[in-house]
């Protein structure tokens, strides 16, 4: 995985996938949490009783915005440090799917691929990652999705062949 890397290079790694970030287990606590916080308490994701008797899961299952939510703290690691950038903005997602369940207890990490960098006016790079979050153990992934971030950085930094 690229640690960091340069303005200069990114043009570079256009279709090629840059990093995969550590396993992130989820258990029933991080799953209450997101419900406390989101006010979704649908029994397949707060009542393991029920959800064990009632759905094929076994149990619970993380809500699906949690495991997008989780791409966040996936993308430290799995997307490298532009050594330039003195801030990052998160520009939203062109498509999301949800491809399958994440159970509570399984572990998932991010596969991240750089699918497209453009520079916007002197200081802003645009950003376009393809991201999949796998889950151990699991032939299809959790989600794939399209996700944008916008890079500022000091326009004196801009590369001039760009």
């Amino acid at each position: 995985m690229l640690q960091e890397i340069s303005l200069c290079d990114i043009n570079g790694l256009v279709g090629k996938e840059l990093g995969v970030s550590s396993w992130i287990t989820v258990d029933q606590k991080k799953i209450d949490i997101f419900a406390e916080a989101t006010d979704d308490y649908q029994f397949i994701h707060v009542d393991a009783e029920r959800a064990r008797a009632e759905t094929p899961f076994g149990g619970t299952i993380a809500h699906g915005f949690l495991t997008l939510s989780l791409l966040s703290t996936m993308s430290y690691e799995g997307a490298p440090k532009i050594r330039e950038q003195t801030m990052g903005i998160n520009y939203g997602f062109d498509k999301v799917r949800f491809m399958s369940p994440v159970k509570c207890g399984a572990r998932v990490r991010g596969h991240f691929s750089l699918a497209e960098a453009r520079f916007r006016g002197a200081g802003l790079l645009m950003i376009t990652y393809d991201v999949s979050v796998e889950i151990e153990k699991e032939r299809k992934p959790a989600l794939t999705a399209t996700w944008l971030t916008l890079v500022q950085f000091d326009p004196k930094d801009r590369p001039e062949n760009v």
